[in-house]
């Protein structure tokens, strides 16, 4: 590679300043608790009576929340609007300093010296990039990942643990990633004329195989999973699974305190790998009330087949991807191809100009996406709420939740950037389901 001190000192200069950086932000502030109190009772307008209102409920959840807590809240996710925008055009810049400056291509021709074989040379390409941008990128890593969660109290590890599941993360991203790109790169140097929809087929099979192998395999690495044992929580959840027609035989818990505060469930997997795991925070902090409520959202996830439908809308999405690299890379590659060096689609020089365009594609579609995925969150809420039958459980949960989402944004707000309904909107659809089902009861249905 050419210039490899000064690629070096360069790469390694955020390196060299990080240990200073990190020990300052080693633990939260002194005094810094999560920004959500836990609820333990109904507040008396939310409770059913009479003269229940769904407006005047709801409020009164809301008004549980102080002031203090909403802010900082607010704050945390109105900077992840700001944060999507420099992850952006960080990565952006990235990509055309590879490019513009001919490490790209030196990368290349490294890959080459070391073997003759294609296959080969592409995912040691592969193993540059990778090491290259995750040096580039670090910083900002860092404070996002690390800092940024310290400082609004939502983050439990030190900085060496939090070091060592990067490091676990990037030796995932090394090899599975080296495989996907080497076989992209193979089937655009076999089909040149149909590469972009066989490209498309085979990511989508590739994304599919890592969601099947995900919860036995990958999510092990980073947490420890153990089957639950306490036939309090796990017997009512397995009566509603086996009431919903979900084939579990046992409930899962993951040891995700050693990361975050954060509370969160699943029912994920295809046939033998499907499990139903909950967090332990979701454990230690939600009543029994509110993790019946989130594990029974997490089923209608299943029940409902969002993963199916999730891979239909990506289909669209990914084979439109495709065509969009296949129509961009071919103007660009014949106004600056050869100021980068890079003059084949099949050359794996190219990468960093597939995720230059990429990024754009999704940065666009960033809206849309999250439109989707939105609307079935909001199908899922309301399967969880006729199968657990726990509306105050739900607000609860959706409480907890808000202490990294704002409550209550704008409409056009939440339109753009929530991939999940806001807390106001999920703590009023539950008090509307408790309005609906008591005046049902009261007439004796």
């Amino acid at each position: 590679m050419p210039r490899p001190r000064s690629l070096l000192a360069f790469a390694a200069l955020p390196l060299a300043l990080l240990p200073a950086f990190a020990q300052q932000q080693a633990s939260p502030p002194p005094g810094l608790t999560t920004a959500m109190p836990t609820i333990t009772s109904i507040p008396p307008d939310a409770q059913s009576s009479p003269n229940f209102a769904v407006e005047r409920a709801t409020d009164a959840y809301m008004a549980l929340i102080p002031a203090a807590s909403k802010a900082r809240s607010d704050a945390y996710f109105e900077g992840g609007y700001w944060l999507i925008l420099w992850d952006f055009l960080y990565g952006v810049a990235i990509c055309l300093l590879l490019l513009n400056l001919g490490w790209s291509a030196s990368m290349r021709d490294f890959a080459e010296r070391i073997t003759r074989f294609r296959f080969l040379q592409t995912f040691t390409y592969w193993v540059e990039y990778l090491l290259l941008t995750s040096v580039l990128s670090f910083p900002l890593t860092v404070y996002e990942g690390y800092i940024r969660e310290h400082q609004y109290g939502l983050a439990t590890q030190t900085f060496g643990p939090w070091l060592g599941d990067q490091f676990k993360g990037l030796l995932v991203s090394l090899i599975l990633g080296g495989i996907i790109v080497a076989i992209l790169f193979a089937i655009v140097r076999r089909l040149r004329r149909t590469w972009w929809i066989w490209g498309a087929v085979v990511t989508l099979a590739f994304l599919i195989f890592i969601m099947l192998i995900g919860p036995v395999y990958i999510q092990p690495i980073f947490n420890k999973v153990a089957r639950l044992n306490d036939p309090k929580i796990t017997e009512p959840i397995l009566r509603m699974a086996r009431a919903n027609g979900i084939p579990a035989k046992d409930v899962y818990q993951i040891d995700a305190s050693r990361q975050s505060n954060r509370m969160s469930a699943n029912v994920s997997g295809f046939g033998n790998t499907m499990r139903i795991t909950l967090n332990d925070n979701l454990l230690r902090r939600g009543s029994p009330e509110e993790i019946q409520a989130v594990m029974g959202h997490e089923m209608g996830h299943y029940v409902l087949h969002h993963i199916y439908k999730d891979i239909l809308f990506f289909v669209i999405v990914v084979v439109c991807g495709f065509a969009f690299l296949r129509w961009s890379m071919a103007r660009c590659l014949a106004r600056w191809g050869e100021k980068w060096r890079i003059l084949d689609i099949a050359d794996p020089a190219i990468l960093p100009l597939v995720v230059l365009l990429a990024s754009i594609y999704f940065f666009v579609l960033t809206p849309i996406i999250n439109t989707q995925t939105r609307t079935a969150e909001y199908e899922a809420d309301m399967y969880g709420l006729n199968a657990s039958r726990q509306p105050d459980g739900f607000a609860q949960a959706a409480i907890h939740l808000g202490e990294y989402r704002k409550m209550k944004p704008g409409a056009i707000e939440e339109w753009i950037f929530f991939d999940h309904p806001s807390g106001y909107n999920r703590i009023y659809a539950a008090m509307r389901w408790k309005a609906e089902n008591q005046k049902i009861a009261g007439q004796g249905y």
